[in-house]
C-alpha cells in the first residue's frame, strides 16, 4: 500500500494528484526528447500549476508556498523532470512579479503564460534606446535553463554595465544586478543537456547578443519589490526560500516514489540464488524502515520550517532566524531524500540498473538534485556560522 505524499490541504494538490498517471506513462517519452513534451507543459500551465503563488493582479492563484512544494513533491512522484520544470515557472513568474510594471503584469495574466528563468547574473546589460524606448542591450550566455525551452518568457540574472563595459557598482560598491525578461523567440538554444539525471528538464545553456529588452521588462534583481503591494505577503516570503522549496519539494516526491517503488518489488521478486522473495528477508524490512526515517525526518522540518516562515511573512515579520531555518531544512529534506533513495536502489538489486527501473531513474534524478547550489555542502557553513554567532553575509539566505 503506498503512503500518500501528505494531507493536500488544497485543490491544486488534488489537481496535481490526478494528472500522475499520465505523467508516469510519459516518463520514457521525456528522458528521451530530453525536455518537456510541449502539450504536457501547456496541460499543468492551463490547470494553473505554473503560476500558483503569484497574486491575481500577477496572474496567480494566491496560494502559500506550502501549497507551492505539496504540488511540486506530488507531481515528483510521478516524474522528478516534470516536477522541476513546474517549480522553475512558479519562482520565474513570482520572480517576474517582482517588476511590478504593467507591461509584465499584462504578460502574467495572459491565459497559460509559461515562464522560466535562470538568476545567476552570467549576462551583462547596458542602457539603450530602441524605437524611442529606453532599455537596456543584453548579451550573455547561462547554463542551467531549466524549463526555457518550453516558456514564452525566460528571465535572466545580468550584471549592469556602462557605455565603457565597466560593472556598474552600488554606493556600497557591489556590483548591480539586473534581470531582464527575454521573449523566447530571441534566444538561441544549444544543445548539451547531455546528462546523468533530470534528463527531461531540458535545462540546456541558451544565450542572445545584443538583444534590446524595454526598460518595463526589467528589475533589479535584489529583490527590492518597489511598488509591490504590500498587503500581500507571498512578496515578503524569502526568495532563496521560494527557490530552494522546489528542489526540496522535487527530491522528497522522488523518494518518496523510490520507496514505494522498491516495496512492490520486494514482494515480487527472489534474489537470484535465494529461496525467497526479497520481502521475506529481515534485512529489507531494516532498510525500508531506514528508508522511511530518512524522508520523513526530512519532511517534517521542511513543512514546519516553510509554515513558520510563512507565518512570519502573513504578520509582516520574516526574521534571519526564519531565512536561515527555511535554508536549512531545505538542505537536510534534499540530502536525506537521497540517502532514502540510495537505499532503495541498492535493496532493489541488479533490477535497479535497468533502464525499464523507474528506481534507477529517480536514483539519477536525485544525485543531479543535490549538486545544486542551493543545497549544497557550503549551505551547512553558512547556517553555521549564524548557530555559532560569527559575523555572517546573509544576502543570498
Amino acid at each position: 500500500m503506498q503512503t500518500p505524499v501528505s494531507p493536500l490541504q488544497s485543490d491544486f494538490g488534488e489537481v496535481a494528484a490526478q494528472q500522475l498517471e499520465h505523467i508516469a506513462a510519459r516518463a520514457q517519452e521525456i528522458e528521451q526528447l530530453r525536455k518537456l513534451p510541449q502539450d504536457l507543459v501547456e496541460r499543468l500551465a492551463d490547470l494553473g500549476l505554473y503560476n500558483l503563488c503569484n497574486p491575481p493582479a500577477f496572474g496567480g492563484h494566491a496560494q502559500s508556498p506550502r501549497v507551492y512544494a505539496e504540488v511540486v513533491e506530488t507531481l515528483a512522484t510521478a516524474d522528478a523532470s516534470v516536477a522541476w520544470c513546474c517549480f522553475i515557472g512558479i519562482t520565474s513568474s513570482f520572480s517576474m512579479a517582482s517588476s511590478n510594471s504593467p507591461v509584465v503584469r499584462e504578460i502574467l495574466q495572459r491565459p497559460g503564460t509559461i515562464a522560466a528563468g535562470v538568476f545567476a547574473p552570467t549576462g551583462r546589460s547596458r542602457r539603450a534606446e530602441q524605437d524611442g524606448q529606453t532599455g537596456f542591450r543584453v548579451s550573455g550566455r547561462w547554463s542551467w535553463g531549466s524549463g526555457s525551452q518550453n516558456a514564452g518568457w525566460v528571465s535572466v540574472g545580468t550584471l549592469l554595465e556602462d557605455d565603457q563595459g565597466e560593472i556598474v557598482r552600488d554606493d556600497e560598491g557591489k556590483p548591480v544586478y539586473l534581470a531582464c525578461i527575454l521573449d523566447a523567440r530571441d534566444i538561441t538554444f544549444a544543445d548539451n543537456w547531455r546528462v546523468m539525471g533530470l534528463q527531461g528538464t531540458g535545462s540546456t545553456d541558451f544565450e542572445v547578443e545584443g538583444v534590446f529588452v524595454p526598460g518595463d521588462r526589467s528589475y533589479s534583481q535584489a529583490g527590492s519589490r518597489l511598488g509591490t503591494p504590500p498587503d500581500d505577503p507571498i512578496f515578503l516570503f524569502p526568495n532563496f526560500g521560494m527557490l530552494g522549496i522546489g528542489i526540496a519539494a522535487t527530491a522528497l516526491g522522488t523518494a518518496r516514489a523510490a520507496i514505494d517503488d522498491v516495496v512492490a518489488l520486494a514482494r515480487s521478486k527472489t534474489p537470484q540464488g535465494a529461496s525467497k522473495t526479497l520481502v521475506q528477508k529481515p534485512a529489507t524490512a531494516v532498510d525500508v524502515a531506514r528508508a522511511e526515517s530518512h524522508l520523513r525526518a526530512g519532511r517534517t522540518f521542511f513543512y514546519e520550517s516553510i509554515d513558520t516562515a510563512w507565518q512570519g511573512a502573513l504578520d509582516g515579520n520574516v526574521t534571519t532566524t526564519h531565512r536561515r531555518d527555511l535554508r536549512l531544512a531545505i538542505t537536510h529534506a534534499v540530502h536525506e531524500a537521497k540517502r532514502a533513495i540510495d537505499l532503495a536502489h541498492e535493496l532493489a538489486g541488479g533490477t535497479s540498473v535497468y533502464s525499464r527501473s523507474p528506481i534507477q531513474r529517480r536514483f539519477r534524478d536525485v544525485h543531479v538534485m543535490t549538486q545544486h547550489m542551493m543545497v549544497n555542502q557550503a549551505t551547512y557553513e553558512l547556517v553555521g556560522r549564524l548557530f555559532l554567532g560569527l559575523p555572517t553575509n546573509t544576502d543570498q539566505l
